[in-house]
């Protein structure tokens, strides 16, 4: 989506609320001549006197055809979100008077937004850099405490501020090793190879540090996907349908009903996870169930978090200690939650919680002890480090770049020990500064832009 310099030109209009009939609807407009042509149409003051940040009630009116009765909010270059003239018309809800009044803008002159238009226009103009951007539109898409906390941080520049830090003192040593270049006859030594290797040094503590909170931020953003797993009528559903507290999943008696994953999402604490229904593990010669069971294991592999769920009435301690073995295999996170405590024996509770005492017991059909297994859950995302304040990458566009700077960071460190000539450095030390760069756009193209921007709903 890149725009030519006659589109950047434009006015541009576009719904800046959802789709669909409500009390009021905003209509934005931004560009030189946005205000001119708001006032063209307005019977009320004489819009193109009034100062910035002020409301003013009046009609919108084709001709003498009163098209509504509306609030229109001035926003003057270049305070405003675009740092171009903005106008938002607060008109109702209706879809019929939404398309009139937009229609009768493209008649004056006014074309429709594209999609993020007016966040592109934002960051064209230097309102913010381009990480603070895509934070917008996380923003807008947040769904979860943590979410939108991570994606406020972002946006108030929390990341960037980090990343222009990182870049500005790599810059400076990228200029001396330029100069040395133009004296290399005189044989002088601006920057020095011990400055630039504890600099580099450091950069990568802390390019190690963003990279490695990607995993947190993937789950702050995504949800965290856990499988609650176990053998038939273990009580999965059950447990699913009480998270839920709605009956999700078909609960039975017989064994092997859940022959497919049924997933849906909860917020614990202000996280999002990803809960996933699976079908029973066991050996089975039902084919339709063993092919659940197959998509069963896969989805444990791929899981940030397991469930292991047993039926405290139904399983011995070797099995249990079976299973914990597998899924020590595994990798993955994983909670021991023993269910069913109201049909099971005292004897055997008290030994399983001796022999493994981080386990969690539960009723999933009584409901209780639920709170017990979504603080050990909790505990077990760890959202300690986010919490804190420290910033958490959650694009997978800047976590790329963020590996590419680290690879080209440790070339810089083996050029150092390698004694490899000033050229050679410079051009290291510049791909790191250029990967850098392509988080907050200072390095951008057309096309990275385009898809970008694409992905944002128009009237943003």
């Amino acid at each position: 989506m890149a725009f030519s310099i006659t589109e950047k030109e434009d006015t541009i209009i576009a719904l800046a609320t959802p789709q669909g009939v409500g009390a009021i609807a905003v209509i934005r407009l931004s560009g030189k001549e946005a205000i001119k042509l708001t006032n063209e149409v307005f019977a009320g003051k004489d819009l193109e006197k009034q100062d910035s940040h002020t409301i003013h009630f009046g009609t919108i009116r084709d001709g003498e055809k009163v098209i509504d009765e509306v609030l229109i909010s001035l926003f003057i270059a270049p305070k405003s979100f675009t740092k171009e003239n903005v106008v938002e018309i607060s008109t109702h809800g209706s879809s019929y008077i939404i398309n009139q009044v937009i229609k009768l803008f493209i008649r004056k002159g006014a074309r429709p937004a594209k999609p993020g238009e007016f966040t592109q226009r934002a960051f064209l103009n230097g309102q913010f850099d381009l990480a603070q951007a895509e934070a917008v539109a996380d923003l807008i898409h947040s769904d979860s405490e943590a979410s939108h906390q991570a994606a406020l941080h972002q946006m108030r520049g929390g990341f960037s501020g980090e990343i222009k830090e990182l870049r500005d003192k790599l810059i400076h040593f990228a200029s001396m090793i330029e100069l040395e270049l133009d004296f290399a006859e005189e044989d002088v030594e601006f920057a020095s190879r011990e400055d630039l290797q504890n600099l580099v040094e450091k950069l990568l503590r802390v390019v190690e540090q963003l990279i490695s909170s990607f995993d947190l931020g993937n789950v702050i953003k995504n949800g965290v996907p856990t499988v609650i797993a176990g053998k038939p009528n273990a009580g999965k559903s059950t447990l699913l349908n009480a998270l839920l507290n709605e009956e999700k999943a078909i609960v039975s008696d017989i064994a092997g009903t859940t022959r497919d994953f049924i997933e849906d999402e909860i917020n614990i604490g202000g996280v999002i996870f990803r809960f996933i229904d699976t079908a029973g593990l066991r050996e089975t010669t039902d084919t339709i169930e063993a092919i659940g069971v197959s998509r069963t294991q896969e989805k444990m592999k791929t899981a940030s978090l397991i469930l292991y769920l047993f039926d405290l009435a139904d399983t011995d301690m070797v099995e249990i200690n079976r299973d914990i073995n597998k899924l020590e295999n595994l990798g993955v996170p994983y909670v021991k939650v023993a269910n069913k405590i109201d049909k099971s024996k005292t004897k055997f509770i008290n030994e399983l919680k001796e022999k493994h005492p981080d386990t969690i017991f539960i009723s999933a059909g009584q409901k209780e002890h639920l709170d017990d297994l979504k603080d050990k859950i909790l505990e077990l995302v760890n959202l300690d480090k986010f919490k804190t304040g420290n910033t958490v990458v959650t694009n997978i566009r800047h976590y790329d770049s963020l590996v590419k700077t680290r690879e080209s960071l440790l070339d810089v460190l083996g050029g150092i020990d390698n004694e490899i000539t000033n050229d050679f450095m410079a051009m290291d030390i510049r791909r790191s500064l250029h990967f850098l760069g392509e988080i907050t756009g200072e390095i951008t193209t057309d096309d990275l832009l385009a898809n970008i921007f694409s992905k944002f709903c128009i009237g943003k």
